[in-house]
């Protein structure tokens, strides 16, 4: 098997094992790591409400992907649709008050988890893993 393949493979692999401890991490909090994605990257938005396909290019979904997966944020209460002073057409997604405070604390617990999983990393380690992951991730917006 070629480099780059046991490589890709391993990645793959690693991505999955931080997903499921993440996902158990954040249960308590009611959400999974899709739904922190989301609630991140709205938390990070200019405005704190984004149009879905920005969203959904944001997070790596499609933006069908996206829609389904803020239907049960909508009844849970963590997200709404808000108007969208441009275009009226066009409506936006953002957090709403107890989303917000279900993130803030979700942050906490994702943050100590992070920690955790990355405490066999150096420094040093961190920075270039950082790195090879910023380029793998330019390149991909590329293709």
């Amino acid at each position: 098997m070629k480099t780059q393949t046991q490589l890709l493979m391993q990645l793959l692999s690693v991505e999955s094992k931080l997903e499921k401890r993440l996902a158990r991490a954040l249960s308590v909090h009611g959400i999974g790591v899709s739904e922190y994605v989301v609630m991140h990257a709205l938390s990070e938005s200019t405005h704190g409400a984004m149009q879905r396909t920005e969203l959904a290019e944001r997070v790596g979904l499609t933006p069908s992907g996206v829609t389904r997966l803020l239907i049960p944020m909508e009844k849970m209460g963590l997200v709404s649709k808000a108007d969208n002073p441009r275009d009226a057409r066009v409506s936006l997604v953002k957090m709403s008050e107890t989303g917000a405070r279900i993130y803030a604390d979700a942050c906490v617990t994702f943050d100590h988890s992070a920690t955790a999983l990355l405490k066999q990393c150096t420094a040093s380690q961190s920075a270039q893993l950082k790195e090879t992951l910023t380029a793998l991730d330019r390149a991909l917006v590329s293709v």
